[in-house]
């Protein structure tokens, strides 16, 4: 007779996880840890080919993984992601919004209205609105959570990434006013905010040995993170190890806010 054990609190047998931006990066190496803790995964990216291939890197492994190409910037689509994880698995239990986009470096009085708009539809008004879509399943499901990926930027904003900072601090506050209102329905909703991580996505830093040495030295580790570092965190929010977790902001970055 198995009995359980305090690992088997960390087990997604069963679950159904949507995670956006998930083709390459944090998002991929996210999907790959819900689903190697069981979790039957929808990754979602805006292009076809990358998303297909990043599916399929999990799926030959045998996990249960499928790809759904989705601009999260387009409603329409974001309601065919929800119908397509649905459809297939059954249901949906967690939800990490990790699509971003920061379009360019430049002082805030340089951001125009149009960049500002795109930022805050991309990665603020995307996980608002892709929440609110997958709500009827996350009830059902008695027991989901919904992780969005923000940053230390929501906290220290730095020189260049104004608006980027200002987005990634409405994430954290997005999750406080889901966690309040959805806590009754067993919602739990709470934030990663990384410090800087070797992607794609933070090139612009870690390729420019100049940068990357400012950061490296105010980093207390004097080192930037690699994407599989946040996952673990994001399959112990995703779990039953959690449940007594919601509305709160858990930051893996080396130590950059304290130094």
């Amino acid at each position: 007779m198995k009995h359980n054990t305090f690992i088997d609190r960390f087990d997604l047998s069963g679950k159904t996880a949507i995670v956006t931006g998930a083709s390459k990066g944090i998002g991929f190496e996210i999907a790959k840890g819900l689903a190697e803790a069981g979790a039957n995964v929808v990754l979602s990216s805006r292009n076809q080919s990358d998303i297909e291939k990043a599916a399929r890197l999990l799926a030959d492994q045998g996990y249960n993984a499928a790809g759904f190409e989705c601009h999260v910037g387009d409603e329409q689509k974001l309601r065919e992601l929800v119908a397509f994880a649905s459809d297939k698995f059954g249901g949906i239990d967690i939800l990490v919004h990790n699509a971003a986009t920061n379009p360019v470096y430049a002082p805030i009085e340089e951001m125009t209205g149009e960049l500002f708009d795109k930022l805050m539809q991309i990665n603020v008004k995307a996980a608002y609105t892709l929440s609110n879509l997958a709500f009827e399943y996350l009830k059902k499901s008695g027991s989901s959570s919904i992780i969005h990926i923000s940053s230390v930027e929501g906290s220290k904003p730095s020189p260049g990434l104004s608006v980027y900072s200002i987005s990634k601090a409405a994430m954290i506050m997005l999750a406080k006013a889901q966690a309040k209102e959805w806590g009754q329905y067993g919602i739990r909703s709470n934030t990663i905010c990384p410090g800087l991580v070797k992607t794609k996505f933070s090139a612009a830093i870690w390729q420019n040995e100049k940068a990357l040495k400012y950061w490296e030295n105010h980093i207390p580790l004097h080192r930037m993170a690699s994407p599989e570092e946040m996952t673990a965190l994001a399959v112990f929010l995703a779990s039953p190890a959690s449940s007594y977790c919601t509305g709160q902001s858990f930051t893996a970055d080396g130590g950059y806010l304290i130094a």
